[in-house]
Parts: structure tokens; C-alpha cells; sequence
């Protein structure tokens, strides 16, 4: 019976290997599946913003059948609304627009809109006072009693006008006329 040393029978002789080299021990190949190392794709501003120079180079842009396509002028404030019915045949609609300027950090409107988002940054004298609100509520306490007496008026020129207090009188109904 042969045993073997090393993949060879007993009878040869063993190989001498020097330190620094080592034989290559053979495994069974392990399937090993490498994940994709995958980096973070830089953040890419895209724009849906077609530019082009002028009318002929709206004129020149090339529309799919059954699209429309915004095309934005680089030489003045335009805007192209070019598209193609579904035979492919271009027709486009030229817009002018203008660009408005924010209202400036001063003006009453951004005003109201800082002094809505941070109430602290609105300065006190715009509050009003304990003894603003004592007067004002006694100018509506005031109102209401004008009112008041004015509906009892109203009720007294009514029992006058119709003889009897908030009541109005009957009214008579039409009759109908019957053509015979």
C-alpha cells in the first residue's frame, strides 16, 4: 500500500524548502461574492431649464411628436412654448415675462411678515398699552349702549308704524281671478 506525502509516494524523497519559500497549499476554491463598494454619487444640480439663443435657436430645437418643451431665451426674458402635434409638425408660442424685485427688509409688508414669524423682533411701543385697552373697552362698552338704545327705538317706531309693539300686520291675499 502507497501512502503519499505530499501528493507523491512514500518512496521519494522529501523536497527541502528553504524559509522564505513556502509550497502553495491547494483549497478547495471558495466562492466568495464581492459586494459592489458603492460611493455616494456627487450631488448634481440638474435643471430642467432648456436654454437657447434666440428665436431661430427655438426655432432649431428639435420637439418629440406629442411634446411640448419650454425653452428659455439666453438674449432677452422669453420664454418658447414649442410642441409637436402627433404627426411631428411644430407649431410655438413665444412668452414675455418680467422679473420683480423682493420687497426691500424695510417695508411694511416684510415688516409684518418678520413680526408674524419672530415676535420678538417687534419693537414694544407697537403693543398697546394696559391702559389703551382699559379705554378702548370702555369705547365699545359705550357703543353697545348706543346700540341697545337704538333698538329700543327701533321698536318703539315700529309698535307706532304698525299699532301693535315688534308685530308686523297681516297682509290680505290676492284673490284668484278665475276667466270663466
Amino acid at each position: 500500500m502507497a501512502v503519499f506525502n505530499n501528493g507523491f509516494p512514500m518512496n521519494y524523497p522529501q523536497m527541502y524548502y528553504p524559509q522564505q519559500y513556502q509550497p502553495v497549499q491547494y483549497q478547495q476554491p471558495t466562492q466568495q461574492v464581492q459586494q459592489p463598494v458603492q460611493q455616494p454619487a456627487p450631488q448634481q444640480i440638474s435643471s430642467n431649464l432648456v436654454w437657447v439663443q434666440g428665436e431661430a435657436g427655438a426655432k432649431s430645437h428639435l420637439v418629440a411628436p406629442n411634446t411640448t418643451v419650454a425653452l428659455w431665451d439666453s438674449e432677452s426674458q422669453r420664454i418658447f412654448l414649442k410642441s409637436a402635434d402627433a404627426a411631428g409638425m411644430p407649431s410655438m408660442k413665444i412668452l414675455n415675462y418680467t422679473i420683480e424685485e423682493t420687497p426691500n427688509i424695510g417695508s411694511p409688508a416684510q415688516k409684518a411678515v418678520s413680526a408674524a414669524v419672530n415676535p420678538a423682533s417687534v419693537p414694544m411701543q407697537e403693543y398697546a398699552g394696559k391702559a389703551e385697552t382699559a379705554a378702548l373697552k370702555a369705547e365699545i362698552e359705550a357703543y353697545k349702549g348706543e346700540i341697545e338704545s337704538l333698538r329700543s327705538e327701533l321698536e318703539t317706531f315700529r309698535g307706532d308704524l304698525y299699532g301693535i309693539a315688534g308685530k308686523k300686520p297681516t297682509t290680505r291675499k290676492k284673490e284668484a281671478v278665475s276667466d270663466e
